[in-house]
C-alpha cells in the first residue's frame, strides 16, 4: 500500500481523466482505475459511430494506460441502473414540456454513488475524477469552487454532490489549464492522447440528435403530437409544429417555418401541444423559482443574500438575490433581465467561486 493511500480513478480514456490518473500515480498514490459503461448505443437505434465515454475505443484506450502505467483497472456495467435513471428521467422530461440535464442528474444520482461502492469494494479511501473544479471546506463544510481555467470550469454539474461524497472525492486537474493538461500528456509520451477532441455529447446521444432519440425510445410519440399550434404571445394561432417534446426555451431555428422575423419559443404547453413563439424580448425574465436544492457552502438557504446564478453551462451568470419560497423552493430575483431560462435546467448559486448550492428551475 501506498503512504498517500489507494485511490479509485474514474478514466472515460479521454485526456482529462487519463492526465488525472497519471498525475496520482506520479505523486505517489496507488491508483485503480475504472472505466463504467452506462450506455450501449448500438441499442438505441442511432445511425452514427459509436462514441464517447461508453465506446470500447475509449475502454480500450484508459484500459492501455493503465497497463502502461502499471496500475490496475477494472470495467463496470452500470447500464441498467443508469437507464432505469438518468433515461428514463430524460424521456419524462421532454414529455413533460422541459429540458434536462442528465448529466448532472448522473453526477448526483448514479455516478458518485457508483464510484464509492466500487471504492468500498476495492479498499480505496477516495476517488479521483477529471473534473475542471476544486474541492474546499469551511466550518466544517465542503463544497465545490470553480476550476482554474474559466473556459472549462465544470462546478456547474457538481452542484448536487452530498457532503458524503465530497469528503471523499479530490479533482486534481482543477487548478490547471486546458493546455497544461495537454503538455503533461505530450511530457509523458502520449502525443496522440494529447491531441484527443473534446467531447460534448451526451453519452446516450452520441449524434446530438434528441429527437430522434425520444422517436425511437416512444415510436408512438411522434404521431400522437404532431399537428400542435404554435401561438403567438396573444395566443392567436400562426402555423403547425412537429410536436411539443422536439422544442425548447429560446429555440430560433429548425422551426419549420418562416416567420418573416425571428421568433423564438417562449413557451411549451405540453397539456395542449402548443408552442409559443415571441420576439427575442419575450425570453427575458427578472425572477424563476428553484427546487430540489442541495445546499453545498451553507448548511441551509442563506436568506436574502446576493449570489452570481447560473441558468445553463457556460453561462456568464448574473447577480441576484435568493429567498425561500413555499414547498421547499428558492425564488431567484435577478437583478438583470436574463434571456431563455428553461424549467428543468439547472440553477447553480455562487459567492464569488465557489458554489453555495444548485436546484432545478421549475415551470412558472
Amino acid at each position: 500500500m501506498s503512504k498517500k493511500g489507494r485511490i479509485l480513478v474514474a478514466m472515460s480514456g479521454g485526456i482529462d481523466s487519463t492526465v488525472t490518473a497519471m498525475m496520482l500515480h506520479e505523486q505517489g498514490y496507488e491508483v485503480v482505475g475504472i472505466t463504467m459503461k452506462t450506455w450501449d448505443y448500438a441499442s438505441s437505434g442511432g445511425s452514427s459511430k459509436e462514441t464517447g465515454c461508453c465506446s470500447l475505443d475509449s475502454i480500450n484506450d484508459a484500459r492501455q494506460i493503465s497497463v502502461d502505467m502499471g496500475f490496475h483497472h477494472f470495467i463496470v456495467d452500470i447500464r441498467e441502473e443508469f437507464g432505469d435513471y438518468v433515461i428514463d428521467n430524460f424521456v419524462s422530461e421532454y414529455i413533460a414540456g422541459r429540458t434536462p440535464n442528465p448529466c448532472i442528474l448522473c453526477n448526483t444520482h448514479i455516478k458518485w454513488s457508483a464510484l464509492l461502492k466500487r471504492a468500498d469494494a476495492l479498499d480505496c479511501e477516495y476517488i479521483a475524477t477529471g473534473h475542471y473544479a476544486k474541492v474546499n471546506e469551511k466550518e466544517g463544510r465542503r463544497f465545490v469552487s470553480r476550476g482554474l481555467d474559466p473556459r472549462k470550469d465544470q462546478s456547474y454539474v457538481l452542484w448536487g454532490l452530498s457532503q458524503e461524497c465530497l469528503s471523499r472525492t479530490m479533482f486534481p486537474i482543477g487548478g490547471y489549464t486546458k493546455e497544461d493538461i495537454r503538455q503533461m500528456a505530450k511530457d509523458w509520451g502520449y502525443e496522440e492522447l494529447s491531441k484527443k477532441p473534446e467531447s460534448y455529447e451526451i453519452c446516450f446521444v452520441p449524434d446530438n440528435d434528441y429527437r430522434g432519440f425520444l422517436k425511437r425510445r416512444l415510436p408512438d410519440l411522434e404521431a400522437s403530437v404532431a399537428g400542435g399550434s404554435f401561438l403567438d404571445v396573444k395566443g392567436n394561432v400562426i402555423g403547425t409544429h412537429q410536436g411539443y417534446p422536439f422544442y425548447t426555451i429560446g429555440q430560433r431555428k429548425g422551426l419549420g417555418m418562416a416567420f418573416g422575423e425571428p421568433k423564438y419559443v417562449s413557451k411549451i404547453n405540453p397539456d395542449t401541444n402548443t408552442i409559443v413563439l415571441g420576439d427575442v424580448d419575450d425570453l427575458l425574465k427578472n425572477n424563476m423559482s428553484v427546487g430540489g436544492v442541495n445546499w453545498m457552502k451553507y448548511g441551509a438557504l442563506p436568506e436574502g443574500k446576493e449570489v452570481v446564478t447560473m441558468v445553463r453551462y457556460n453561462d456568464r451568470g448574473v447577480l441576484s438575490t435568493i429567498h425561500s419560497s413555499p414547498n421547499d423552493r428558492v425564488n431567484v430575483n435577478f437583478l438583470a433581465n436574463v434571456r431563455g431560462i428553461a424549467p428543468g435546467q439547472s440553477a447553480v448559486f455562487y459567492e464569488n467561486e465557489d458554489v453555495i448550492g444548485g436546484g432545478i428551475i421549475q415551470p412558472q
